[in-house]
């Protein structure tokens, strides 16, 4: 509970900071460019993250490496959460920051479970779809629930749309009583 008040902690104030100079999509595409090089480049994560190794260090490494290529205000950041022992927040933080954003564009979110995980074309399908008939733009996460039979069902604002299997059964089976 701790990391993630950390995370939404150091988020809000990116995207607070980042808003006021007019940086926030800036911030937002090179942050995630960090994300990527910090997790394919394990020297340099496990550098940085390695505890005993002195802040200053650290920052004099990240400073010789990314000075220059982004933007000083994200640099600052990165600084402010080495000398607060914070770095290993840094991906939560960039979670944090990202919901901000499009929470500020007008997006929602919510949940879609299925039997098997989504893929990436199918996720986004599910989004287009639920976007459109909540005519919101809405990101989903995917969680499996093995209960289902088929299908999905996806939960939006309190609001549920069942796609699954066994709800497209129990409507047949009201028909078939009915007639």
């Amino acid at each position: 509970m701790a990391e993630l008040t950390v995370d939404m902690a150091y988020g809000g104030a990116l995207y607070e900071a980042a808003k006021d100079i007019d940086k926030i999509q800036v911030i937002l595409d090179e942050g995630q460019e960090l994300l990527n090089i910090f997790s394919s480049e394990d020297d340099l994560g496990a550098f940085i993250r390695f505890p005993s190794i002195a802040g200053a260090d650290k920052k004099q490494v990240i400073g010789s490496v990314f000075e220059g290529k982004i933007c000083a205000e994200l640099l600052n950041f990165l600084y402010i959460l080495i000398d607060k022992r914070r770095f290993s927040h840094f991906e939560g933080i960039m979670k944090v920051y990202r919901r901000l954003v499009e929470q500020e564009e007008g997006c929602i979110y919510g949940k879609v479970y299925s039997v098997e995980l989504l893929s990436a074309e199918r996720l986004a399908d599910v989004e287009k779809q639920t976007s459109e008939l909540l005519q919101k733009k809405v990101k989903l996460e995917n969680e499996l629930d093995p209960k289902l039979m088929g299908g999905v069902r996806v939960f939006v604002e309190g609001k549920l749309i069942d796609a699954s299997i066994k709800k497209k059964f129990d409507e047949m089976a009201s028909q078939i009583m009915a007639n």
